[in-house]
């Protein structure tokens, strides 16, 4: 008599082959995310007062600038800035163009935190403003960042299939590599 699957084998066979879906999609998933976002955020600040962040993203391009750009010239800066990164990751062309310069706006979209933290932490528990925490989430485009820029000399997410009952009670399987065995130029 032939064996039937019971549930449980039933979901690790669907689990399985989800995390093999993920294997060989996420990455260019998340890319395409974060170019979307990039020129969806990037187009608002073109169009002034539509961007929540506008005053704010505005004075500090003119403080990081020193006054070059200023005014809505500090907006369409920032804005043609995000609309060519997200164009990078969107098109998959001039990645690494478009991860360095994410890295430059990244160092300015935190900039406000050091510029204007009793601003942006006000009253008595420094509570964070929706201006901040708008600045804050941007910790996972910078980790999102740092995941598609290990991409570009060549490296992959790689399956090795392990039983669900087997990862249940372990640290998350095959994350962690020896970085002893990278070899560096």
């Amino acid at each position: 008599m032939g064996h039937t699957p019971n549930l449980f084998d039933r979901f690790e066979k669907l689990d399985s082959n989800i995390n093999k879906w993920l294997v060989a999609n996420s990455i260019n998933i998340l890319r395409f995310s974060m170019g979307l976002v990039f020129v969806g955020f990037g187009v608002l600040k073109f169009f002034n007062n539509i961007s929540p962040i506008q005053s704010l993203a505005t004075r500090t391009t003119n403080a990081l600038t020193l006054g070059v750009f200023q005014g809505h010239g500090a907006m369409v800066f920032v804005a043609t800035l995000e609309c060519i990164i997200g164009l990078c990751f969107l098109s998959g062309m001039f990645l690494r163009v478009g991860v360095w310069l994410l890295a430059l706006q990244m160092v300015g979209a935190m900039s406000p935190l050091l510029l204007y933290p009793a601003e942006l932490f006000p009253g008595p528990v420094h509570s964070p403003t929706l201006e901040a925490q708008h600045i804050i989430k941007d910790i996972i485009l910078i980790a999102a960042g740092m995941v598609i820029a290990s991409t570009w000399t060549g490296a992959r997410i790689m399956a090795r299939p392990q039983s669900l009952r087997s990862t249940l009670s372990k640290r998350v399987p095959g994350v962690y590599q020896d970085m002893s065995t990278v070899p560096y130029i």
